[in-house]
């Protein structure tokens, strides 16, 4: 059968990607095309637009991009009439996803969607839009059951996608040595995958380098980036970069700073205290704030419904408070042990790995059955 997939984003990648290598063992002769990145160009993806050109962060953002944007889905619908998918199949990334689906329904494409939007988060509304215009969804949290049942719309749970790439993850015992990091405990920074997030996260995470000089703190870079734009980090503050190797990184870091979004689950599930960081444009963050329907930006707290890890958003995110909630999480500090008691309890409700392997299975199955 022949698939067509959209993720508009790194994390969607990683799990298009993954998702790929799931449906091919249900379907050895799938045929795959779509919108994504080099994870799932390696999976055996016809890759026609990568990832990079169409990521937008912050509701400004977007806005100024409108006649990008626009150009792109125009672009995507040609890719999808010339390609004549069984289905469409599209991973989170609402803004634009869910504006290909109301195309595909109109068109007669068969729809499914892998990782919900976080509608319970914010326009719980748009749940009417997918109950409308979507055939399936496959969310990955147990609590969207629930959500979606309100709108009397029954969804397939399969687990979350995280857990197979952790459980697939072997460190290097040689990573240190390959990239030059001596023996001093570290802080590993995720600033992002976009311009605008390291743009806006990077140089306040590293103005607290001076306080931990018994530290080395090391950037997890980006190669969809161009180097240039960490250059001048790397120039004015005593750190280094690894590119394209987080979760080595992770694995012998003592701690992280994250900017927030799926890294921040991924630290936690790696067992890495963190402190989740977060700015954006004033317009965009007050919009947010005047929509967004929950307490928490990170999905470690959502998920555990409280306060785990700390969130330090706006003006909250500054030298002084990085510098407090960085050196509470490190060994000896006054959260640290809390804080893996709390990530014990994460990792049992988000659950094992198999995820991918569940999704693509169910996939195959419905689109065997419509065309018995």
């Amino acid at each position: 059968m022949k698939y067509f997939i959209i993720a508009g984003e790194r994390s969607g990648d990683l799990h298009g990607a993954n998702l790929i290598k799931g449906i091919k063992e249900s379907d050895p002769q799938a045929d795959f095309r779509g919108w994504g990145g080099d994870l799932m160009e390696a999976e055996g993806l016809k890759l026609l637009t990568h990832y990079q050109q169409t990521a937008f962060m912050g509701f400004l953002e977007v806005i100024l991009n409108l006649h990008k944007i626009a150009g792109y889905l125009r672009k995507c619908k040609a890719d999808i009439r010339d390609y004549q998918p069984d289905v469409l199949i599209l991973i989170d990334y609402p803004g634009f996803n869910l504006r290909m689906a109301k195309f595909a329904k109109k068109n007669g494409f068969r729809t499914f969607y892998y990782i919900s939007p976080k509608l319970w988060a914010w326009n719980q509304g748009r749940a009417w839009a997918i109950k409308k215009n979507i055939d399936r969804m496959f969310v990955i949290f147990p609590f969207e059951i629930d959500f979606y049942k309100k709108f009397d719309y029954r969804v397939d749970y399969v687990g979350n996608p995280l857990m197979d790439a952790i459980e697939a993850f072997n460190p290097n015992p040689d990573f240190r040595s390959l990239n030059g990091i001596d023996s001093r405990p570290v802080v590993a920074l995720l600033p992002g995958s976009r311009k605008q997030e390291v743009e806006a996260m990077l140089s306040e995470m590293l103005r607290v380098r001076e306080a931990f000089p018994n530290h080395q703190f090391v950037i997890a870079g980006i190669r969809n980036l161009p180097p240039a734009l960490y250059e001048p980090y790397l120039a004015q503050f005593d750190c280094s970069i690894v590119y394209e190797d987080t979760y080595n990184l992770l694995a012998i870091a003592e701690a992280a700073l994250v900017t927030s979004g799926t890294a921040t689950l991924e630290t936690a599930l790696l067992n890495v205290p963190e402190v989740v960081c977060y700015r954006t444009s004033g317009i965009s963050y007050a919009i947010a704030k005047a929509v967004i329907k929950v307490r928490y930006i990170s999905l470690v707290n959502l998920i555990m419904d409280r306060e785990v890890v700390r969130e330090l958003i706006q003006q909250d995110l500054n030298q002084d408070h990085l510098t407090s909630e960085l050196g509470a999480i490190l060994k000896g500090g006054k959260k640290r042990t809390h804080l893996l008691s709390d990530y014990k309890r994460l990792q049992e409700l988000v659950g094992r790995g198999g995820a991918s392997q569940q999704a693509g299975r169910l996939m195959v199955q419905y689109l065997t059955e419509t065309q018995k």
